[in-house]
């Protein structure tokens, strides 16, 4: 019974994890984390050990299927990585001297309002304005959009992909599609850093709720992601926002019965 439960709870984890992912480039550690936490009873390092693990390949899955339709910016993209992964260190030690509940409510509340966001005013940018901004000045938006991201993602854990997210369409004026391809491809090797010291720091997770996780939040990001690239703008910002304000709904309710 125990077993079966735990691939019920994985399985609804894995499911609105790989969505958000495949739709929005939502870190998987904002849905897994607090399933995991209130229906698990796990540790709290330990479950987001497991949430960033499972956003290792479903980020990377996405980012392939993103490529592939021609709606991911690497070059952009890897500038921007290695400023979130330097300020991410930075956004640690910051976060080591606040208190939890401030980021986690943070978190919740960034995946709720995006939501909104995407329904009531859409992203409705176009692959040819965007190659109307310079090489040179997406570059310094990429470094300074970075060091943002990335100290956000370190101070609050969950959520930097949603700021992620944000910059890149309101702040760097990516069309949606590139935006979500770009936000999961750096979002594959920032988790990689983030799981690996996770199981570094606090050891190895229980092997059953790891395997379900990685592989539910998988299956549904690759379907996710093959629907985003052939959706409308119009479509994928409708969903997208509609998956979001559920997601932010569901965490804030997980977040309560805690």
């Amino acid at each position: 019974m125990k077993v079966l439960f735990t691939v019920l709870v994985t399985f609804f984890a894995g499911m609105g994890a790989g969505l958000g992912t495949g739709f929005a480039g939502m870190s998987a550690a904002a849905v897994i984390s607090p399933m995991l936490i209130t229906f698990l009873h796990m540790d709290p390092y330990m479950a987001v050990g497991i949430a960033l693990s499972s956003d290792v390949l479903a980020s990377a899955v996405s980012a392939y299927t993103y490529h592939k339709n021609k709606n991911l910016d690497i070059k952009n993209g890897l500038i921007m990585m290695a400023s979130v992964l330097v300020f991410t260190v930075v956004g640690s030690w910051v976060a080591s001297r606040m208190p939890a509940a401030t980021m986690g409510g943070f978190s919740v509340f960034m995946t709720f309002l995006l939501g909104i966001k995407f329904i009531v005013r859409p992203v409705m940018t176009t692959k040819e304005a965007m190659q109307g901004v310079s090489a040179k000045k997406r570059a310094i938006q990429s470094i300074v959009c970075g060091v943002l991201i990335g100290f956000i993602c370190g101070f609050i854990g969950a959520g930097g992909g949603m700021m992620m997210l944000l910059l890149l369409t309101s702040v760097m004026g990516y069309e949606l599609k590139t935006a979500v391809g770009t936000s999961v491809f750096i979002m594959t090797f920032t988790a990689l850093t983030g799981s690996v010291s996770h199981f570094a720091i606090g050891g190895l997770p229980d092997m059953l709720p790891f395997i379900l996780c990685i592989i539910f939040t998988l299956i549904f990001a690759r379907i996710a992601a093959k629907i985003a690239n052939k959706a409308s703008p119009e479509t994928l910002n409708r969903v997208t926002g509609i998956i979001l304000v559920i997601l932010g709904i569901v965490v804030l309710g997980f977040s309560l019965i805690k």
